[in-house]
């Protein structure tokens, strides 16, 4: 259920009229709905986990015996994958935080959290693609190629951007862990570049994946992006919206002390 923003006027008849405005008030959603979503999440999972895993481990089997160095370039492309949409979901998460859009159905502190957890599950399954690609024969990737920008064999254009990519995903995610040893305002600032970090992961995906232009690679790009462009938009009218506002509040408290 979503509350509507209430309005608080200032007490004192002299001050500005500005008006406060407080975030939809946390309800959470009623039971029968909730245990139904829990049940179509199951289902979901159930039936893709169902229709897809015996024909995965059978093609699984079926590489490991014929060539069992293509497991690594698999495990690669999986996790790189994984990598992206952990990262994406990050991102639009971290939106749907900003514009206070989730505050009516989870409590606040859970939803940072689940912020926090999707960006570190990212930065994670990003380092295990990187070290994967030490297994995979095709190319003879290092230590140093993996961790140094640009020095790749395969790519390296499109993997460094993945590799800077990566870095700032760090920074960002680094930061949930000393916010208050830096303050709120430098906080908010290194998460701008989450934007950045999405843009690179998204070009390194493209530019480096050997299945990009697979139908079901192209919708898992694009879904991601155009979520995370929506929600941006979204955010940054809310914003000059509620700049306009103040800006009006402050011009009528302008006047009223005149």
């Amino acid at each position: 259920m979503l509350e509507l923003p209430d309005q608080l006027p200032v007490s004192s008849p002299r001050s500005a009229p500005r008006r406060l405005r407080r975030g939809p008030t946390y309800r959470g959603l009623p039971r029968p709905v909730l245990a139904l979503a829990w049940l179509a999440t199951a289902a979901v999972l159930g039936a893709a986990i169902g229709a897809t895993l015996p024909a995965a481990l059978r093609l699984a089997g079926a590489t490991a015996a014929l060539a069992p160095g293509m497991l690594a370039w698999y495990g690669v492309r999986a996790t790189g994958f994984l990598a992206y949409f952990a990262v994406a979901g990050s991102v639009i998460y971290g939106l749907l935080l900003s514009t206070r859009l989730l505050d009516a159905i989870a409590h606040r502190p859970v939803s940072l959290a689940l912020h926090k957890d999707l960006a570190l599950a990212g930065l994670a399954l990003s380092a295990l693609h990187g070290v994967m690609l030490l297994g995979d024969h095709t190319f003879p990737f290092t230590a140093t190629a993996i961790l140094v920008p640009f020095a790749s064999p395969y790519a390296p254009a499109a993997v460094g951007v993945g590799q800077l990519a990566f870095y700032l995903v760090a920074i960002v995610t680094g930061s949930f862990y000393v916010r208050q040893q830096i303050g709120q305002r430098a906080w908010r600032a290194i998460h701008y570049l989450t934007f950045l970090g999405f843009i690179g992961v998204t070009v390194h995906g493209i530019g480096a994946g050997s299945d990009s232009a697979a139908p079901l690679a192209i919708w898992a790009y694009l879904v991601p992006v155009a979520a995370v462009a929506f929600f941006l938009t979204y955010r940054i009218v809310v914003s000059l919206g509620s700049r306009r506002d103040r800006a009006r509040a402050d011009n009528r408290s302008g006047v009223a002390a005149r």
